[in-house]
């Protein structure tokens, strides 16, 4: 399975703010950062905002600080909002597959797509900046050598 990029993305971010301390980088701060477009970005940090995992604050003094939510949301419901419900495979698009009265394949790949998501559930943001990882992350926010931290 393979996630889609507003979902990465939303990981990212959310990893990127729990290990802010105290400060609160603005959303072109943080795309630069990592090196994708604003404008993506944007979308992504609206819908997390929106999910109340993140708080923005527009103008001076401004910026983006993960919420006590965010910090302990589950990785496994935030993949969910961002990739949706619907079946790892589209037996039903432009020209539908002919086995899907019949066909097996849809309800294991849809019990595989649950057990992935089940298996994230449990992992919250918290979890995922954990020792050694959140160093590195300071290191590569601050733009400075990670072993210097």
């Amino acid at each position: 399975m393979r996630l889609l990029r507003s979902t990465d993305l939303a990981l990212r971010v959310l990893m990127r703010l729990a290990v802010a301390g105290g400060s609160s980088p603005t959303t072109r701060e943080v795309a630069d950062g990592m090196n994708v477009p604003y404008t993506h970005l944007a979308k992504v940090v609206a819908e997390l905002q929106h999910m109340g995992l993140l708080a923005a604050r527009r103008g001076r003094g401004g910026g983006l600080t993960l919420t006590e939510q965010g910090r302990t949301a589950s990785v496994g419901a935030v993949v969910r909002a961002f990739e949706g419900s619907g079946d790892v495979v589209d037996c039903e698009g432009a020209t539908p597959c002919p086995l899907n009265s019949a066909c097996r394949l849809r309800g294991a790949l849809r019990r595989a797509q649950e057990a992935f998501f089940a298996s994230l559930d449990p992992v919250t943001v918290k979890d995922i900046v954990a020792e050694p990882t959140g160093v590195l992350l300071l290191g590569i926010s601050r733009g400075v050598d990670p072993r210097d931290v």
